[in-house]
């Protein structure tokens, strides 16, 4: 029997390691529910698209950094975001589609911004959530409009709402999100 050389054990140490690899990678997707399922481990494009919007429509995204990033409080500031494809809109009926990009689940609520109060330095409470008062409406189910548990994980949810001219702050409000960065503001003329 012919002894294989410290290259050929290399080259086939190489191949293995890589066949070994994907097999795992399979193996999560495979568990996970695929790529898209909605699953915590690999967020895709939404599963689930809103009837017919009426007027403006704005697309949110929600997205964090693989989960909680640990820090002082539970969350690191800026591991999560809240983006709007505008930030100004004309008023009357606006629609807001939300998608979850992210891991875990997201809301969005919006509320009106006070004279020169600025987007992000709302006080967070022990609970880490914000006063909820005088808020308008929130995207917060999956695959539905309205209210509900939170958006999981590749999917959206939706409202639409008759909005005055003014300034308004959209924003997530599950514990520690809107103090990691889930907030962005929207001026209607």
């Amino acid at each position: 029997m012919k002894t294989l050389s410290r290259k050929a054990h290399i080259v086939l140490g190489s191949i293995a390691a890589i066949v070994l690899t994907a097999m795992s990678m399979l193996v999560v997707v495979f568990l996970s529910g695929g790529t898209n399922a909605g699953g915590y481990a690999f967020p895709g494009p939404a599963r689930c698209t809103a009837p017919g919007l009426l007027g403006t429509v704005i697309n949110v995204t929600a997205s964090d950094m693989g989960g909680a990033m640990m820090g002082g409080s539970g969350m690191m500031r800026g591991s999560m975001l809240l983006t709007a494809d505008r930030t100004t809109v004309a008023g009357g009926e606006v629609s807001f589609f939300v998608t979850n990009v992210g891991n875990i689940p997201h809301e969005m609520m919006i509320v009106p911004l006070a004279g020169t109060q600025i987007a992000g330095t709302r006080p967070v409470g022990r609970d880490g959530k914000i006063d909820e008062r005088g808020s308008l409406a929130e995207a917060a189910a999956t695959c539905a409009e309205g209210e509900g548990d939170g958006i999981l994980p590749s999917a959206a949810g939706w409202i639409t709402l008759d909005l005055a001219p003014g300034r308004y702050e959209l924003f997530c409000n599950l514990p520690g999100h809107y103090w990691a960065g889930m907030y962005t503001r929207l001026t209607v003329t």
